[in-house]
């Protein structure tokens, strides 16, 4: 009886573990879809996410017009200086910058040598620090796996090797704490262009 039990337990957690991430990012995307829908109640399934994307949109396009440009950096300016909201709306724009855009910084998948044959995958995010006795340093963010954080280290720029990846696939790579192969995220980018 017992067999038959653990047999059974087992076979639910294979059901488990093929289920899981087919089912959770449905899950997720639902979720995030009804939320974005119910941000504009209109009493119709989706309207308010459709009118949500087309306001988006809009703001997009007027902020990549020049009349509009001198408008939005008064508001920044206003944001910058509003405490508590400043921290807040610059750490979010930082972020959202650094991955999309045209500063984006993580750019340059590296990999540091941490010494006895150690390496560290990263991204490079300044060449040049300009502080004082970190001469012949580079900034390198290393990314936890499985968590959107990470930590900031001065390296010498003689332990950093530049490695040719496209950086959304090197990110796969290190958030999925290296289970994501290198060949797969290849082949899927280029599945996709």
């Amino acid at each position: 009886m017992k067999t038959k039990a653990k047999a059974l337990f087992q076979f639910f957690v294979n059901g488990l573990l093929l289920l899981a991430p087919a089912f959770i990012p449905f899950y997720v995307a639902w979720k995030l879809f009804n939320w974005l829908d119910g941000l504009i109640q209109t009493g119709i399934p989706g309207l308010g996410f459709l009118i949500l994307i087309i306001v988006i949109t809009t703001f997009g396009y007027l902020g990549s017009m020049f009349l509009f440009r001198p408008l939005w950096a008064k508001v920044e300016e206003m944001l910058g200086k509003t405490p508590l909201v400043n921290l807040i709306y610059n750490s979010i724009k930082d972020l959202a910058s650094a991955f999309m855009g045209d500063k984006k910084k993580f750019n340059q998948a590296v990999i540091v040598d941490l010494g006895n044959g150690c390496w560290k995958p990263g991204f490079v995010t300044q060449s040049i620090i300009p502080i004082n006795g970190l001469e012949g340093m580079v900034s390198v963010y290393f990314p936890h796996s499985y968590n959107f954080s990470g930590n900031v280290f001065f390296v010498s720029a003689s332990q950093v090797k530049t490695l040719q990846i496209p950086p959304t696939d090197y990110m796969k790579f290190i958030v999925s704490g290296g289970i994501v192969s290198m060949e797969k995220a290849e082949e899927e980018r280029l599945g996709y262009e």
